[in-house]
């Protein structure tokens, strides 16, 4: 069957967001131009990795053009979006690996996400190479999405994600895990509940 891939060039909106409560949260990155909407699923730090990543190679593509990229230096206060996202929310898949690039002729950055693909193998070097077809084949290759966003949506996006992670349960003061409503079993007080 041929990849499915959900091209945004350029989105009207690339967002992360969530669905559900602190703690029992689903995380998503949400593009969409026009009537045509894709959401797809992952982990919370893939999101924080994703943010942490886009921020730092702005930083470098602003270093290395001596400030010449149409990137800014921070999150424009009119990219900004705080909208929740758009429903209804309909997982086209669950994110397995994702990528990030900086297109210098184009001057935009190229987030691809891809679906999670189970590989069997027997050893690491089976695992290595069935990896590296699966990376290798364009045409059949597990579904993705690829945005391409300008600086400007860049840094929005990366804020934004980065406010969405932080949005969640606050961590103990004592071993950093998160803290429910009702507290949490901490490993640093021997087992005793640990109150928000």
């Amino acid at each position: 069957m041929p990849r499915q891939v959900f091209l945004y060039d350029p989105p009207d909106r690339f967002v992360a967001g969530t669905v559900g409560l602190p703690g029992r949260r689903t995380f998503f990155l949400q593009a969409s131009a026009g009537p045509r909407v894709t959401s797809v699923s992952l982990e919370k730090t893939q999101v924080a990795a994703l943010a942490e990543r886009m921020d730092e190679l702005l930083d470098e593509v602003v270093r290395r053009t001596g400030g010449n990229a149409p990137v800014p230096a921070m999150a424009p206060a009119e990219a900004a979006d705080t909208a929740p996202l758009d429903v209804p929310v309909e997982e086209e898949f669950r994110v397995g690996t994702m990528a990030l690039a900086w297109d210098g002729e184009e001057q935009r950055m190229i987030v691809e996400a891809q679906a999670l693909v189970e590989l069997d193998a027997e050893s690491d070097e089976d695992l290595a190479e069935a990896e590296e077809r699966l990376l290798q084949d364009e045409e059949n290759g597990p579904p993705m999405l690829r945005v391409r966003l300008t600086g400007a949506q860049a840094r929005a996006f990366a804020k934004r994600a980065l406010d969405v992670v932080n949005a969640g349960r606050p961590p103990c003061p004592l071993c950093s895990l998160p803290l429910d409503p009702e507290g949490h079993v901490c490993p640093r007080q021997n087992g005793y509940r640990r109150q928000a």
